[in-house]
């Protein structure tokens, strides 16, 4: 028995019934047993700890951190990234690495471990990260398995064609993602040697990727992709086929369409008039189903006493109209977009059919008809689903369009749910109407006054043009104290995005 076990030993059984061992090399003592233990216990923790040989450690050889081969942001830039990851206006971080992206900058290697541990709670954040983190930022993620989001989550998966094989589900999204910008046929071809073998919800995602490169030549793998057992595969394959011109499904959506919206000439006070007679589907079948029109769109509800849906005829014509390709109504009516929307309707049809002309419109991505619906006055109930027509038009368009869409909404509720739907950088006229409706609301002392112009602080922050701010700052010192908040938010990207130049 060693000298630390025979300790042990009378430690546990009390000094009252064994004396501790005799330690030559101990100070000798008053007599107190159980001093004398507790003395000599300590000394030969220390002789322990002190004698113990480490064992031999083998680490495997780390791989250098590749060579750089974009510059780092300038020294101010720097600082102030090292401010916003303290915790100083913390929500302009994003609009930071994007913007250092844009201008060609990589963040510095001290910060990265601080902005790799910010994105494994910030999933909104790592694409942001992936762009500006530069090569090192991935070789670092290689290192620690906590950052391991990075490596596949920008545009570049990391890695060649065995990508496809053995990554992970995001990096093999972004892997076909990337073909489908420049071999769409090749990406397609890919999917269907695995595509039996895919899990719904991979199939779903891959599939998604389908809108880069869509072509005419996607149109038979997407018609068998509307027979996929998964809900969301068949979805998606609908969808992307009511964005492809010239596709059998939308000539079978137009002859639905046409059964629905007929021209109908009339004599309104003697003068002859083209109305659009509107007779909404009569029943729902297994084509339409499998074309994507759904049983119980959304917006269909039941009666609280029972009996048939109400509404859910109008879903189904909201649902085919969104899904016809707008060409077959420039040819049926033979007039322009613009004529076409401000055509009579049926007052109790009309929201249904301007709402489907609108969603057809977004998803078709067609600016002609996007142009006509904001400027025809025809939606005047639906000013959420204008906003997102926004997004359709081009650049130089859509300040403007915003901006009167703002004055025609301010001042009721919808003007937050409005702006909610338009995104940044709100510049030229549009950030003007959101510095007036702020300017205006905030000089009114009224509850709900405060209210919008909290809710649009809180918006603007991040979405409004940093020049705003000199507007605002006359409402100073008497402004509330969102908008002073705010003003201070845009004086900082303001003085953060200079930097980046």
């Amino acid at each position: 028995m060693t000298a630390w076990s025979e300790h042990v030993t009378a430690a546990l059984l009390g000094t009252e019934r064994r004396d501790p061992p005799v330690l030559p090399a101990a100070p000798a003592g008053n007599g107190d047993r159980a001093g004398r233990l507790l003395d000599q216990a300590a000394l030969l923790a220390v002789q322990r700890r002190a004698g113990r040989v480490p064992a031999p450690v083998t680490a495997e050889p780390v791989a250098l951190a590749p060579v750089e081969d974009v510059p780092v942001v300038p020294e101010a830039a720097a600082v102030r990234l090292r401010r916003i990851l303290a915790g100083e206006q913390i929500r302009v971080l994003p609009e930071w690495l994007d913007a250092a992206a844009a201008r060609g900058f990589r963040v510095p290697a001290q910060a990265l471990p601080d902005l790799l541990e910010r994105g494994r709670s910030d999933r909104v954040l790592r694409p942001s990260i992936a762009r500006a983190a530069g090569r090192r930022g991935v070789w670092l993620a290689l290192q620690n398995t906590d950052w391991a989001y990075l490596v596949g989550s920008g545009d570049d998966p990391g890695g060649g064609a065995e990508v496809w094989e053995t990554g992970t589900r995001n990096r093999r999204v972004a892997y076909l993602t990337r073909l489908r910008g420049s071999e769409p046929e090749r990406a397609r071809e890919l999917l269907r040697a695995t595509w039996a073998k895919e899990p719904a919800p991979d199939r779903a995602a891959f599939l998604a990727t389908f809108e880069h490169g869509l072509s005419l030549d996607d149109e038979a793998f997407l018609e068998d992709a509307l027979e996929d057992r998964g809900k969301d595969v068949r979805q998606l394959a609908s969808d992307l086929l009511a964005r492809l011109p010239g596709s059998a499904y939308g000539e079978r959506m137009a002859a639905r369409a046409r059964a629905c919206l007929t021209p109908q000439a009339r004599t309104e006070r003697g003068r002859k008039q083209t109305w659009i007679r509107v007779d909404p589907p009569q029943a729902h079948d297994e084509d339409m189903a499998r074309d994507g029109v759904p049983f119980h769109p959304v917006g269909s509800f039941a009666p609280r006493g029972g009996g048939a849906p109400v509404g859910t005829r109008a879903a189904w014509l909201r649902e085919i109209l969104a899904r016809t390709p707008l060409s077959t109504w420039t040819e049926l009516f033979g007039l322009p977009p613009m004529e076409i929307v401000c055509l009579p309707v049926p007052e109790a049809d009309g929201r249904d059919v301007h709402i489907g002309w609108a969603r057809a419109a977004l998803g078709q991505r067609d600016g002609g008809w996007a142009r006509a619906l904001l400027k025809g006055g025809v939606m005047v109930d639906e000013p959420e689903a204008l906003a997102d027509l926004l997004s359709v038009l081009p650049d130089d368009e859509r300040d403007r369009a915003a901006a009167g869409l703002i004055r025609w909404v301010e001042g009721r509720p919808d003007l937050l749910r409005v702006l909610e739907r338009v995104p940044g950088p709100w510049t030229g006229p549009l950030a003007s109407a959101v510095a007036g409706t702020l300017t205006a609301s905030a000089e009114r002392p009224t509850r709900r006054d405060e209210h919008l112009v909290t809710q649009l602080c809180r918006l603007a922050d991040q979405r409004l043009d940093p020049a705003a701010a000199a507007r605002l700052e006359e409402l100073e010192p008497a402004a509330p104290r969102a908008v002073t908040d705010l003003i201070a938010t845009l004086r900082f990207r303001d003085e953060m995005l200079k930097e980046l130049t």
